[in-house]
């Protein structure tokens, strides 16, 4: 029992610290009628706010994935803590125009990439190898709790303080992070100084049947380039498709006879399920050997069904429905992928799932658009079938990604044997070291 609590507040820190990056264009997106209203803008200059979140985090994630891999954690928190508390008290004390508005959204876009990529490393390094198909269940949780924070700030916060106090809060809380950083990298120092011999914390191992193998002497492992890129990709069409579903669900909802407030409580439900989802994904994952990346692509292909019968029925019962599955299944992916290409990053789990993020943050910038032009040109029900085909893309690319990753193992195998291919016992299939490899 006493070794529990150290990872419980590890897997605690890395969600909230992600729902601290994520939540500013879910405060932006619940309070859009007031911002534009008090600041003079419409819709489409809100769409490019909030594109621009988006964008700069998908730029900064990969500019910075190989920054990140060899900061420290105290380092990684300060540099989190001071690009959200600089947007959100930035965005909250001295916006008065729109093009300032876009200015601190894109430093909070550099903040979110930061989080995650602390987060991320957190639960790929630190946790055991035990929990951490968990630890990015709950860590990816946090996206659909930033959607349902962001739509209870308007009733609480921003009634009794207006739009600008949820800001204020969410700077507050980066000045908090950046604090926490300045202790840990004092700790840090302190560590680096100790005289020889003396015991020091280190990231837990990433060797073992279930997690990735890494060698701390000589060069580092790294995975396939090719395989990874193929899951950027399909993460960017898969959360260009759902972060559509999450944009205009309610609006479509709203069109085929549900009210307001029905639409309302069915995104709370969907949300609240993607969280459930997400987080037994992530149980599950560590009580086998691999096949993470066939759930995936399963999960993509249901979310291509949902999509496409929301299309196809146009009747309240099947927004309903269809509407719910696609949040609590078609969109409860992004966990376990992180975990999935962490697990096969070799050395450099932060640097691979950093791809992974990209990609999501690429999709996060151009789904709402780029679907949302197609409503205007097609209508909702074409849109539909446009992301049901961007969610079927992503399951077609994550099956290649997942050919690719397991050829790379069987031709050049880790240090460590490492099993993959499912199974709960053992695994499917278990790598050699190279020295004892026997073939010719």
């Amino acid at each position: 029992m006493a070794d529990r609590s150290p990872v419980a507040r590890l897997m605690l820190g890395a969600s909230a610290l992600t729902t601290l990056g994520a939540i500013p264009p879910f405060l932006l997106g619940a309070q859009a009628v007031l911002i534009m209203r008090d600041l003079g803008f419409g819709a489409a200059r809100l769409g490019i706010a909030v594109s621009t979140f988006f964008a700069v985090a998908a730029v900064a994630t990969i500019l910075a994935s190989g920054l990140l891999e060899r900061w420290g954690a105290g380092r990684m928190l300060l540099a989190a803590g001071v690009l959200v508390a600089s947007g959100g008290l930035g965005l909250a004390l001295l916006v008065q125009d729109w093009w300032v508005l876009v200015v601190a959204m894109a430093v909070l876009g550099a903040g979110n990439a930061t989080c995650q990529g602390a987060s991320n490393r957190t639960v790929a390094t630190l946790l055991p190898a035990s929990r951490r198909g968990l630890g990015f269940g709950l860590k990816q949780s946090a996206v659909p709790v930033a959607i349902m924070l962001g739509g209870l700030a308007v009733p609480t916060t921003t009634t009794l303080f207006g739009w600008r106090s949820t800001f204020v809060v969410a700077g507050a809380v980066g000045v908090l992070v950046a604090l926490a950083g300045v202790v840990v990298l004092g700790r840090e120092r302190t560590a680096r100084g100790a005289p020889p011999g003396t015991a020091q914390p280190r990231a837990a191992e990433t060797g073992g049947t279930r997690s990735a193998g890494s060698s701390a002497v000589g060069p580092r492992d790294l995975p396939p380039r090719g395989p990874l890129l193929l899951c950027g990709v399909a993460t960017t069409f898969a959360s260009a498709a759902a972060n559509f579903l999450g944009s205009y669900l309610a609006s479509w909802a709203h069109e085929v006879g549900l009210t307001i407030s029905q639409a309302g409580l069915l995104m709370a439900a969907g949300s609240g399920a993607s969280v459930l989802t997400r987080v037994l994904l992530g149980f599950q994952a560590d009580r086998r050997y691999g096949g993470n990346l066939a759930v995936v692509a399963s999960l993509t292909l249901v979310g291509a069904v949902c999509l496409a019968a929301l299309g196809a029925v146009p009747r309240e019962w099947a927004v309903v429905l269809f509407g719910f599955l696609a949040f609590a299944l078609g969109w409860s992916w992004p966990g376990l992928y992180l975990y999935a290409v962490a697990r096969l990053g070799r050395d450099t789990p932060t640097r691979a799932s950093s791809v992974v993020q990209a990609g999501a943050f690429v999709g996060g910038a151009l789904g709402p658009v780029g679907f949302g032009t197609v409503v205007e040109a097609l209508g909702f029900q074409g849109a539909w079938l446009a992301g049901a085909g961007s969610f079927t893309v992503a399951g077609i690319l994550t099956l290649l990604a997942r050919r690719g990753f397991r050829r790379d193992l069987f031709t050049r195998p880790p240090a460590e044997p490492f099993g993959f291919g499912g199974g709960r016992r053992s695994p499917r299939f278990t790598t050699q070291p190279p020295s004892f490899d026997t073939r010719s």
